[in-house]
């Protein structure tokens, strides 16, 4: 019976070793590059031109509207062109530093170092595109860039002014279909809170989040507190506040360098501020709780009436429902007569 076993070779060992370990741990063998992700095969470089467009006007946004200091406008554009295995930012994840700069002070250094970090490490970025600011919440700026295959991919964030932490941007748009590129994409944009400041209001003292929230999209109805400046609760969803439009061009021209100023061109009206003007959000009236009952105003005996109070926090806007009464009375009897 001995005789008859064979002993296994090392090469057999190694073998079934190997066989085990695959067994054992199924998730080496399933970590190749996903599938589901577009490649683009298109082998020019292309040339896009970007138009943003603000949208923020206070026929739209009539809540707290910022009139002065600051008015509403729009910080300077960053953005970047990328790989699909980038992010600049990311809805429901949480903000660099760099993005927490620029959201909550529009300082871009810290998120272009990121960039320019993950471009040396991973080779996932290609270039840094910017746009000068916009002075009112109305207007537009424009930025050419280009893109290839490899880097067909665009994200950026402009910051709102004034707000806590408050912007609005895109997430790795692509701008490639396959072996061609897009002659052009227009996207409506919302705006977005990175989650680091915790304040309410466009014109909210600074108020750290801690810990610090995830990036979440503003709705009409969340965050869900009267206060915010967003909150319109007869809506489902809010308007717009800004738009871009990517226009794919011919001419080549070099990725711009960051500006330090806003330009005079971005204060002139654009044939989308007679647009923007149709969109009128309603805004209902609000009112202060009541104050206590008054005294009883009236001659001992008989009966009297006592007054309470309440005033406007908000006042009605674009056919809003109108304020209710601020003065209430009701009839008493005194009682501190002798």
């Amino acid at each position: 019976m001995e005789a008859s076993r064979k002993t296994p070779s090392f090469s057999d060992a190694l073998r079934r070793l190997l066989v085990l370990m695959l067994t054992l741990i199924p998730a080496v063998g399933s970590m190749p590059v996903p599938t589901d992700v577009p490649m683009c095969t298109a082998s020019e470089t292309a040339h896009y031109s970007l138009t943003f467009t603000g949208k923020w006007t206070q026929a739209a946004f009539p809540k707290q509207y910022p009139i002065y200091r600051p008015p509403a406008q729009w910080s300077n554009l960053i953005g970047v062109t990328h790989s699909s295995d980038y992010h600049m930012w990311q809805s429901n994840e949480f903000a660099s530093n760099g993005v927490r700069e620029f959201a909550e002070k529009g300082e871009a250094w810290t998120i272009m170092k990121e960039v320019e970090t993950a471009g040396e490490r991973i080779q996932s970025v290609y270039g840094i595109l910017s746009a000068p600011a916009v002075v009112g919440g109305s207007g537009q700026m424009d930025a050419e860039f280009e893109a290839f295959a490899r880097h067909s991919y665009l994200s950026f964030m402009v910051r709102l002014v004034p707000s806590p932490d408050w912007f609005v941007g895109v997430d790795g748009v692509d701008l490639c279909d396959g072996d061609r590129w897009k002659d052009k994409v227009t996207l409506e944009l919302f705006p977005y809170d990175a989650g680091t400041d915790s304040g309410f209001t466009f014109s909210s003292p600074n108020f750290e989040t801690i810990p610090q929230d995830r990036i979440t999209q503003i709705t009409s109805s969340f965050p869900s507190h009267p206060a915010n400046s967003f909150f319109y609760p007869r809506l489902k969803h809010l308007p717009p506040i800004a738009k871009v439009t990517l226009t794919k061009i011919k001419k080549t021209n070099q990725i711009i360098s960051l500006p330090l100023e806003p330009t005079q061109s971005n204060l002139l009206p654009t044939g989308n501020e007679i647009e923007d003007k149709l969109i009128n959000t309603p805004l209902d009236c609000e009112v202060s709780p009541w104050s206590p009952w008054g005294l009883c105003k009236g001659k001992c005996g008989d009966s009297g009436v006592q007054h309470r109070t309440r005033y406007v926090i908000m006042h009605p806007a674009n056919n809003g429902a109108a304020c209710p009464l601020l003065d209430e009375a009701r009839k008493c009897f005194p009682d501190n007569c002798l």
